[in-house]
């Protein structure tokens, strides 16, 4: 559920307290946590509402200057008319989480459990963790196609990073939390160098 930022800045502010959408069913259902831009949004209820008891403070509550522009707005989708109520819902957990980059090695275990279990169908968090950490700002397509991918499915792989505190959105593409760049220099640090055969050896033939 898609919410405008001038409209999430109401509802913390308390003067929004309900939004209107037309779904073919409900997209959302009461207790659900909605991670926006500005925290989470609870939705406390969602129903079914007819349009035409709709009221001027029906469509103030919903951030709208005036019912018409709530009835003009509406009309342009298809799908039965739903009333969600929100509540702010508090701060986003990620954003903690992603500040938290003094690592503990049970922090360590943690995080190379999660990405192990990501990784059991094909293994791909390690070079997308790279890829962020080398070119931040950079739009996804762009990343994704610098690993020969599609960028729907890249970027559902960024946001599970995401869920774990290790990157973070930029106005235009990603780049690595404070938390994914401990992980990352650690997770490197703990892996084997090849530095080869000793120079007197090089060359010598066994």
């Amino acid at each position: 559920m898609l919410i405008r930022r001038s409209v999430l800045d109401a509802i913390v502010a308390g003067t929004v307290t309900q939004a209107f959408r037309r779904w073919s069913r409900a997209r959302v259902r009461p207790g659900t946590m909605l991670r926006t831009a500005v925290g989470l949004v609870e939705v406390l209820a969602v129903d079914v509402v007819d349009e035409a008891q709709l009221t001027p403070e029906d469509a103030h509550r919903a951030g709208y200057a005036s019912l018409e522009r709530l009835r003009e707005e509406n009309a342009r989708r298809d799908g039965t008319l739903f009333r969600v109520v929100l509540r702010p819902g508090g701060d986003d957990p990620r954003v903690a989480l992603r500040s938290a980059a003094d690592l503990s090695a049970e922090d360590r275990a943690a995080i190379d459990a999660r990405l192990a279990r990501m990784d059991r169908g094909r293994p791909w968090t390690a070079e997308v963790l790279a890829l962020v950490a080398a070119h931040p700002g950079v739009r996804a397509p762009d990343l994704a196609a610098r690993l020969g991918r599609e960028t729907a499915p890249f970027k559902r792989d960024v946001r599970r990073l995401k869920e774990l505190g290790l990157t973070e959105s930029l106005p235009v593409g990603y780049r690595l939390s404070p938390r994914g760049r401990a992980y990352l220099h650690v997770r490197r640090a703990a892996e084997p160098m090849d530095v080869g055969p000793p120079d007197d050896l090089r060359g010598r033939r066994g």
